[in-house]
């Protein structure tokens, strides 16, 4: 075992008036996001993100501080603004906003405030937008649906059938999505004119003007195989409108972009392999016009990208120097990058222990703010200076909060099995006695190519607190490690990831302060499959939590959005191809050797990993007799414990919880 390192983030308040970090947390919680720098980096608006305490309703607002003097104000009063945007000229703040029942539209005002204007009424919302140089123009990405008005003459009260010709009908979180696609749309600030800018059955999205004002480079599928495979391409398309141009040739996946300061290349966030992964490992490219596309970055790093679409595109900065600043990730940890166009290293500006998700930039790229996590912290604003260095925490919004409730602490440590490095991250209850016993869960990440950081993950810290040790392990799979860590996972669910995690319980356990008759497991998503997988290849588990799971792999590959476009990569091929293989990595093959009590918790509009997973998985167990319990989340989609309703998020930390506090404690 290498040296580990202890950290803490806990609040310097004493604890002996202290109270854990219980599920109520996410009523109690705010949320800081959507980052964005007036040009002149003399303001920045946010999103402040809260629940009300009546409603129990998410509502978020925008926020502007003003970084000359520290002062903030509120910018909007609404229920649901998000997205801020200033004008070139900084004199202009652009925002979405959404009343009760109704989707988000731009509205602008005044940068020093007044009355907003609606700019926008599009059917189905807007999801994306960028101000053009000039500052007379946005460009839009919204939802198009070539059905919103069927041709019926029968009362709205009659039930009407719904058809189905492509794979990709339905996306999670999204919902259904039918032959509706994203496009880019041009609209007039001073009119509100709008007009649609692209067209076809595929997926537009992510509108980045040119430095001229002249194109609007966006991110589509138009390939062939788009119903079949996870691929995107770099296009740019004249602002006054016409055919569309193709600049990622060479690339299988781009994921974020922008323009050079002289708008001949572009820099992107794309991947070369076949298996369309730049979600799970991305390189930061730079494309021109009738030239192969040149790699910046090694794998080493991994480009911040998010999760789109159901988020907004990461942002990269092409400043007139000659660099590219980005987020990017490395080991679990997030940081600021810059690297050099000409060639040359890449160089960590900023970061490390924490995970950081926005980015906004100046105009003359003297300062970023980002937003950042970690293990003591839910989330803040930090300000960063480009020119001297050194960074300053802009919000405290969770400071009282956290003053009563501190967090666990958190202590690194790296295993090596098989010739292979495995990080792991092991959470302290608050107030920890060596001298004492402890129950542990070893928790499991998604994915399979997701990774742990140095961030506030709710379950962890509200088992932590409860009085749990807490096992964060990142195993052979785990992006942030390498392409060649991450992809020998592929093909081998459930195989050399397994052992790495039972290699890291078995160092852990070595332990005095660890309860060996109190081990418990928790995963989500492939997390839940591994947990599964976990209590039919084990017996040393008390009490286990599986998390909207992979049980089937041959049933999940025609019932899920991705089985096709993620499944086939993941498992080795078609239904046809690989159905004794997929049969075999199924946890519904061991159900019989499970002895460990089951909780299963997922969404009933899970899209990603169906309900129907759980209800086979619950099935099986309860005619076998063995002790399982089904928790259903009405109107959930897999994105729940992190987006769903305040309420289905806390029953979720509730129940998990309350599920181990029964079998361990």
């Amino acid at each position: 075992m290498l040296e580990s390192e202890t950290t803490s983030d806990e609040p310097s308040k004493g604890q002996e008036m202290s109270e854990p970090i219980a599920p109520d947390l996410v009523y109690h919680l705010k949320t800081t996001g959507d980052p964005a720098l007036s040009p002149d980096g003399a303001l920045l608006a946010y999103t402040l993100g809260w629940v009300d305490g009546e409603s129990l309703n998410a509502r978020s607002q925008i926020i502007v501080l003003d970084l000359r003097n520290g002062s903030s104000k509120k910018f909007t009063q609404g229920e649901k603004d998000s997205a801020p945007k200033y004008s070139p000229d900084g004199r202009t703040l652009a925002f979405l906003h959404a009343v009760e029942g109704s989707r988000p539209q731009i509205w602008v005002a005044g940068a020093d405030g007044g009355e907003p204007r609606q700019l926008t009424d599009l059917a189905k919302g807007v999801s994306d937008y960028a101000w053009s140089p000039d500052g007379k123009k946005l460009g839009v990405c919204a939802d198009v649906d070539p059905e919103a008005d069927p041709d019926t003459s029968e009362p709205d009260e009659v039930p009407q059938v719904t058809v189905v010709n492509r794979v990709r009908y339905r996306y999670d979180t999204l919902g259904w999505r039918g032959d509706s696609h994203f496009h880019i749309f041009v609209v007039d600030v001073e009119t509100s004119a709008c007009r649609k800018l692209t067209s076809g059955d595929w997926d537009d999205t992510a509108p980045v003007w040119s430095p001229d004002g002249s194109q609007i480079a966006f991110i589509s599928g138009r390939g062939d195989d788009r119903d079949f495979m996870a691929l995107s391409e770099a296009y740019s398309v004249p602002a006054s409108g016409g055919e569309a141009k193709l600049m990622s040739e060479g690339l299988f996946s781009v994921g974020a972009l922008t323009w050079s300061p002289d708008g001949r290349q572009l820099a992107v966030v794309g991947s070369d392999a076949p298996e369309g992964m730049v979600l799970w490992q991305g390189w930061l490219y730079v494309l021109e016009d009738r030239k192969e596309p040149h790699k910046l970055t090694d794998d080493t790093i991994r480009p911040y990208l998010g999760f789109p679409p159901v988020s907004r595109p990461a942002n990269l900065c092409w400043t007139d120097n000659g660099q590219i600043i980005f987020l990017g990730e490395r080991k679990g940890e997030s940081f600021l990058f810059q690297t050099p166009v000409a060639g040359g290293p890449t160089e960590a500006i900023w970061g490390g222990e924490c995970l950081s998700t926005g980015l906004s930039v100046d105009r003359n790229a003297d300062q970023a703010v980002v937003t950042v996590t970690s293990p003591g912290c839910p989330g803040d604003l930090h300000q960063i200076d480009l020119v001297v260095g050194g960074s300053n925490r802009l919000t405290n919004h969770n400071d009282s909060y956290m003053g009563d409730h501190p967090a666990a602490s958190l202590e690194k440590f790296s295993i090596e099995r098989a010739g292979i490095e495995i990080e792991c991250r092991l959470f302290f209850p608050p107030g920890f006695d060596e001298t004492l016993t402890y129950p542990l869960v070893l928790d499991i990440h998604g994915g399979p190519n997701g990774a742990f950081y140095d961030a506030f993950v709710p379950a962890q810290q509200v088992l932590a607190s409860a009085g749990y040790l807490v096992l964060a392990v990142n195993p052979r799979g785990s992006s942030t490690y390498g392409a060649d860590f991450m992809m020998a996972v592929l093909g081998d669910w459930g195989g050399e990831d397994y052992q790495d995690l039972m290699a890291a319980l078995d160092t852990v356990c070595l332990r005095p302060y660890v309860d060996l008759e109190r081990l418990g497991v928790h995963g989500y998503s492939y997390g839940g499959y591994m947990t599964s997988w976990t209590v039919g290849h084990t017996n040393r588990f008390k009490a286990a939590v599986v998390g909207a799971p992979c049980i089937n792999l041959h049933s999940m590959y025609g019932t899920s959005d991705i089985g096709i476009s993620f499944g086939e990569a993941q498992w080795g091929g078609s239904v046809v191809d690989a159905t004794d293989k997929m049969l075999e990595r199924s946890p519904i093959t061991y159900v019989a050797d499970v002895n460990t009590p089951v909780l299963l918790l997922h969404g009933e509009s899970d899209a990603r990993c169906p309900i129907g997973q759980s209800e086979e998985y619950f099935t099986a167990l309860k005619r076998l007799n063995k002790e399982v319990e089904m928790v259903r989340f009405p109107g959930c989609s897999h994105q729940f414990p992190r987006l769903g309703h305040p309420k289905m998020r806390k029953e979720y930390l509730a129940r998990t919880l309350g599920w181990f506090n029964r079998l361990l404690v």
